[in-house]
């Protein structure tokens, strides 16, 4: 049984639209659901997203319903309202894959700079406090050798000790900043 609805013009369901009647809004969706969901799915390829395009599309209109002004037909009107959502949905999606494929990308790269930065940071730290923990002649020459990159010989001059203890005070401080660091080193790099 036809009712009234079917057989109205799309002007006269729009006015009836416009004043909040639910019936006309009812055939105005049942007349261009299906034409305009192939229409979506030409340009999605995905049925259940072209569903969700055209349900959007029909909750504005009824949304808006008062303050829509119709510069052509209701179907052009829809058409016009279709296309830029789906334009508005192609341009969101590229733009999300572009920023996934960065994304992916910088962390294919291992690129951190932030994080090698603050590990940079708290080894040097960590070395810094192993060489305050030698004694303190081995620690100063220590310091003369690596921080002031001055001979054995230059070192021993200013401090008025022999080559033969310069060399043992480096070796030594070496041999203990292996040991306490190696561990230290290990667990850092992990």
């Amino acid at each position: 049984m036809e009712t009234k609805y079917e057989s109205a013009s799309d002007t006269e369901l729009v006015c009836l639209l416009k004043s909040g009647n639910r019936s006309a809004y009812t055939e105005i969706y049942n007349r261009y659901k299906l034409i305009l969901h192939t229409h979506a799915y030409k340009w999605m390829r995905d049925r259940d997203e072209a569903m969700d395009i055209i349900h959007e599309l029909f909750t504005v209109l009824w949304d808006k319903r008062e303050s829509i002004q119709f510069s052509t037909s209701l179907s052009g009107y829809l058409y016009v309202s279709l296309r830029n959502k789906i334009f508005n949905r192609v341009s969101r999606k590229k733009l999300e894959s572009q920023y996934i494929t960065s994304l992916q990308s910088f962390i294919d790269r291992g690129d951190c700079i932030t994080d090698h930065l603050v590990r940079e940071k708290e080894l040097s730290n960590l070395i810094e406090k192993e060489i305050a923990a030698l004694p303190q002649k081995m620690r100063e020459v220590f310091e003369l050798s690596r921080k002031s990159n001055l001979s054995h010989k230059e070192i021993a001059d200013q401090l008025g000790l022999s080559d033969q203890t310069v060399r043992k005070h480096i070796q030594h401080a070496l041999k203990i900043l292996r040991t306490r660091l190696g561990l230290n080193l290990f667990l850092f790099t992990l």
